[in-house]
């Protein structure tokens, strides 16, 4: 069996880690260069920036900040937010990225996943989508969660593995910030109706919160923000307690 992996993420605005609940009241959290050194340190198995801002003020993500990120990592880094073209994700790997994550420029232009596949490989190519329960199942929305995109999660996911990405990150809306827990309900839906890695994302409070994930919830890979920048849970203590529970994961 695969190990899960453990993924943290620094939504960046203005060069510095912001993070909020259900995607509002944004407060600092952080250098992105030191917090990237300490969780590359720690073995933390990925890191995902996302510009939190740049889709909804028209601009490309921080170059200045991948660069420096990169360069303090020995692990992969994916990129997200303001990638609404080819020549954007371009600028992002040749900052440092070694993904790209789309988001509304996906659901705007679903073949730039097609296209973005087929010029760097799907390994290298993650659709971010921001889903909110409804009804019985799960809304799609973009823009930073700001527009309804009128697109169920489950279906949409399906449709971007179809047109060549490697990797879904899935977060719940509903939970983001709240650390009541992974929507495992979400998760488990779309890891059922995809046959590529999926990120859970949204919820995480505590250790077993990321048991609950990867077993009822079926995720490849659990990411989090603030529980890793507060030092609230160190990655090995959560590492281990992951192995205990008879989850594979690779320790440092």
């Amino acid at each position: 069996m695969l190990s899960k992996r453990i993924i943290a993420c620094l939504d960046v605005r203005d060069g510095v880690v912001v993070k909020g609940i259900q995607f509002e009241g944004l407060r600092t959290a952080g250098d992105p260069t030191e917090l990237a050194r300490r969780y590359n340190e720690e073995g933390i198995d990925e890191l995902v920036i996302l510009d939190v801002t740049a889709t909804i003020e028209a601009r490309r993500a921080l170059a200045d900040t991948i660069h420096a990120v990169a360069a303090e990592l020995f692990i992969p880094l994916a990129v997200g937010g303001g990638i609404r073209a080819e020549a954007d994700a371009a600028a992002v790997v040749e900052a440092g990225a070694d993904k790209v994550s789309l988001n509304t420029a996906a659901l705007q232009d679903p073949a730039l996943v097609t296209r973005l596949a087929r010029r760097y490989g799907s390994q290298a190519v993650v659709v971010a989508i921001d889903a909110k329960r409804r009804g019985e199942g799960y809304a799609v929305f973009a823009r930073s969660g700001r527009t309804d995109a009128s697109r169920d999660a489950v279906e949409w996911a399906m449709e971007a593995a179809d047109r060549g990405a490697g990797e879904i990150l899935l977060t719940s809306i509903d939970r983001d910030g709240t650390k009541s827990g992974f929507d495992c309900e979400l998760t488990a839906a779309v890891s059922a109706a995809v046959s590529i890695p999926v990120i859970a994302s949204g919820g995480a409070g505590t250790f077993d919160h990321f048991v609950d994930v990867f077993t009822r919830g079926r995720a490849d890979a659990a990411l989090a923000a603030s529980v890793f920048h507060y030092a609230e849970h160190p990655v090995r203590d959560l590492k281990a307690h992951l192995a205990g529970h008879g989850i594979p994961v690779r320790m440092a």
